[in-house]
């Protein structure tokens, strides 16, 4: 669903979960099935998967990198991170635009306390900045999938974090990607970045949050962050991991639309048919 609240809100939920070693809150996402194997116990292996369009401008780029490492080096996910079973989980960051554009950042390294999060930190700002054409958020969940069969570690539960500001707009459709993740077990949430206007130039939709909703996330506990104050920018990354970290899910959740039998709110080929419709390929 699109939800919004204050990070407070969100350590004093987990804080209320009660959620310690051995014992699951009982709003959390349903674990994926064991896959023990001699590799390392996380909570989580989270994906961060972020746009780099040129619909993203150089300033939003640079903010969306400092809202995640802000985020990691934080009191409030520290607090989270040991609610969890292990007190530990596994992380990657990489950068997309087209189908076959996908750059990873920061390979898989776990996080256990607050040297792990400055290291990841680090490596995430010290990354130079760069901007891509198209928009491809299932090329993005497609290189997503086998990344967690290529880490060593083990996790509760298998999450993408989608950040993106425009439609799919090259690529095969979003639904097909989602849903193939979906049924590996594997969790999308989103962070759609509506702070500008719609625009003809950059491809923009009205109501990407509904199309994020609808076409995009997936899997038990599915959720949407919505981004539309640019103030608000860090705030939300950061609420939006310890909710992550925390397997929280939020109440009256919506379901995807490969889960309801009505359409969805907006065509989840929006972005390729404005393609189709400017250039006719």
């Amino acid at each position: 669903m699109r939800w919004w609240v204050s990070i407070g809100a969100v350590v004093a939920a987990v804080t209320t979960a009660g959620m310690v070693a051995g014992m699951a809150a009982p709003n959390r996402a349903p674990p994926i099935a064991d896959r023990s194997d001699g590799t390392s116990e996380v909570d989580v292996e989270l994906i961060l998967a972020v746009d780099v369009s040129y619909s993203m401008d150089v300033d939003e780029l640079a903010v969306q990198r400092e809202g995640y490492a802000e985020a990691l080096r934080s009191a409030d996910f520290m607090k989270t991170l040991k609610t969890g079973p292990n007190g530990r989980i596994a992380v990657t960051y990489f950068e997309w635009a087209a189908a076959g554009d996908q750059k990873i950042i920061m390979a898989w390294q776990v996080i256990d306390g607050p040297e792990s999060a400055d290291a990841v930190a680090a490596e995430i700002m010290n990354a130079p900045l760069r901007r891509a054409s198209r928009t491809s958020i299932s090329g993005a969940i497609a290189f997503a999938v086998p990344l967690f069969d290529q880490n060593p570690y083990h996790g509760l539960r298998r999450v993408i974090d989608i950040s993106g500001d425009g439609p799919n707009n090259n690529g095969e459709p979003v639904t097909l990607a989602r849903d193939a993740a979906v049924e590996k077990g594997i969790v999308i949430n989103g962070l759609p970045i509506m702070v500008k206007e719609p625009s003809y130039s950059t491809m923009d939709i009205e109501n990407l949050d509904l199309y994020y909703e609808d076409c995009v996330i997936g899997g038990p506990g599915a959720f949407v962050v919505t981004i539309k104050d640019r103030a608000k920018f860090k705030e939300a990354i950061h609420t939006k991991l310890v909710m992550e970290v925390a397997g929280l899910t939020p109440p009256g959740r919506i379901l995807p639309a490969a889960d309801r039998e009505q359409p969805p709110r907006v065509s989840c080929l929006a972005g390729e048919k404005i393609w189709q419709d400017r250039w006719g390929r």
